[in-house]
């Protein structure tokens, strides 16, 4: 339970506008804002801010004493694990804090805090908030890789208009696998459905789901994608699911397969994709994540003829900063009420 004033703190930049729909949950919430201690956007949802903002020694103490003074932090402090580190042993009124991006459980494991520590308040994610923009991303590299996008914008390039006519592909009867039946796998299978497509997936506990042909676990993915047409992972990045598309399971893809990732990069072994792509057994794909962030210079996806690489963007758009703030005041509700909060990391799995 809550005392009878609940303040909260806004960690991270956000408009004024949904600020004051924070403040407008209840009249026991008291918000603090000051929008001066927080770096400027340069894009819509821009959590971290402006790299180059600087903080005053003044102003960084004011940061501090304000985020201390919070039962419940919007945000990670600086956007980053440090500060969430910081916040866990200077905070001795943390309760909860939301986080900005669904897969959080990767920062909080970041912030190198111990089990015990991590007891003491609650972290929740803005999982769903990206799954409609990830599985409109997904249908993107579906009808990509099917209507072979990648080969006519090579031909343009070379103004080739080339003698034999070459077929595309029907995604309607095709066959999608989506490891990773959570909020974006549903919401993309939803999508897939509406295009005809026949959708199998994973989920950690096994059971059935209306619409969905066949579930299994992870140990069944090989199974699975052996007659899948397109398979997209949405996996969030554990130790569980490292690298787990390996060479065992893209040898296991039927030849010409379509393949997306908008989970986390670390589930795939890129070294084993690349194999996957120069053999034919992937004849596309389209790739918002990477094992390492910024993709290296170095690396040859980004020159690969059959690559689409995305920066970590797909899940962007210019609703995200209210979508988070919805989210963020329904459960600040269930939270003055005493209820569960949806969406906790993890601390065991750190998902």
């Amino acid at each position: 339970m809550t005392s009878s004033q609940t303040i909260v703190a806004i960690a991270v930049p956000l408009e004024a506008e949904h600020v004051e729909r924070i403040r407008a949950v209840d009249p026991s919430v008291t918000v603090l804002y000051e929008p001066d201690l927080l770096p400027p956007e340069r894009f819509p949802a821009d959590h971290s801010g402006d790299p180059d903002f600087q903080r005053t020694p003044e102003q960084e103490d004011r940061y501090w004493e304000m985020l201390n003074k919070a039962e419940v932090l919007y945000g990670f402090p600086n956007e980053s694990p440090s500060g969430l580190a910081r916040i866990a042993g200077s905070n001795p009124h943390l309760q909860w804090i939301h986080a900005m991006a669904a897969g959080a459980g990767g920062a909080v494991k970041a912030s190198g805090l111990d089990s015990h520590t991590l007891q003491k308040f609650q972290v929740t994610t803005s999982a769903g908030v990206h799954a409609l923009p990830l599985a409109e991303f997904t249908a993107l590299g579906i009808l990509n890789g099917f209507k072979r996008s990648a080969e006519l914008a090579q031909d343009q390039a070379a103004k080739a208009w080339p003698e034999l006519r070459v077929p595309t592909r029907l995604v309607n009867g095709s066959r999608l696998v989506v490891a990773g039946l959570g909020e974006i796998g549903l919401e993309t299978a939803r999508i897939a459905r509406a295009l005809g497509m026949k959708v199998s997936g994973t989920k950690r506990s096994v059971a059935p789901i209306d619409g969905i042909d066949e579930v299994a676990d992870n140990s069944g993915l090989a199974g699975l994608v052996a007659s899948a047409d397109a398979v997209v992972n949405t996996l969030p990045g554990t130790p569980y699911t490292e690298k787990l598309f390996n060479r065992e399971i893209f040898s296991a893809m039927k030849p010409g397969t379509v393949f997306i990732n908008v989970g986390r990069g670390t589930v795939v072994d890129e070294d084993a994709l690349l194999e996957a792509l120069n053999n034919g057994q992937v004849s596309y794909a389209c790739l918002d994540v990477f094992a390492v962030e910024p993709l290296p210079q170095e690396s040859p996806l980004w020159n690969h003829p059959k690559v689409m690489v995305s920066p970590h963007t797909s899940a962007l758009s210019a609703a995200e900063n209210r979508l988070i703030a919805d989210r963020f005041c329904s459960n600040l509700r269930t939270y003055l009420d005493g209820g569960e909060l949806p969406h906790l990391v993890d601390t065991l799995h750190f998902y």
